[in-house]
């Protein structure tokens, strides 16, 4: 039987710049960093501990998915202090966090513009 999601891609523009963003500024770790082919690599990085990891990978023809939605929620035990570390890493926040339905939640911003949710 299925016993967890191993892997979610999000679409990125420049592979390199996308790592150094969910590394550097999110404090994600790298995983995978493999060569793909000639012009792309296999990255995988999550969170410290987690059991799902981001590919950050576009496939070719799906570039129209670049800066959308992405339906990624991303839970933190502190949602303040998450707040506002990253931004003062320099994220931007489309939604600042506030409590609604389901938690306290707020919206954030890659560098390609790809948008998440951040849980408390």
């Amino acid at each position: 039987m299925i016993t967890h999601i191993k892997t979610v891609g999000v679409y990125v523009s420049d592979q390199q710049k996308a790592l150094d963003f969910y590394t550097n500024v999110l404090g994600f770790e790298v995983l995978a960093d493999e060569p793909m082919g000639p012009d792309a690599r296999w990255i995988e990085v999550a969170p410290p501990g987690a059991t799902t990891n981001l590919a950050l990978w576009t496939p070719p023809g799906m570039e129209d998915r670049i800066g959308t939605f992405t339906g990624l929620v991303f839970q933190s035990d502190d949602i303040e202090a998450t707040h506002k570390t990253l931004q003062e890493r320099g994220v931007e926040f489309v939604d600042q966090p506030k409590d609604q339905p389901g938690g306290v939640m707020g919206t954030f911003k890659d560098p390609d513009g790809n948008t998440f949710v951040l849980r408390g």
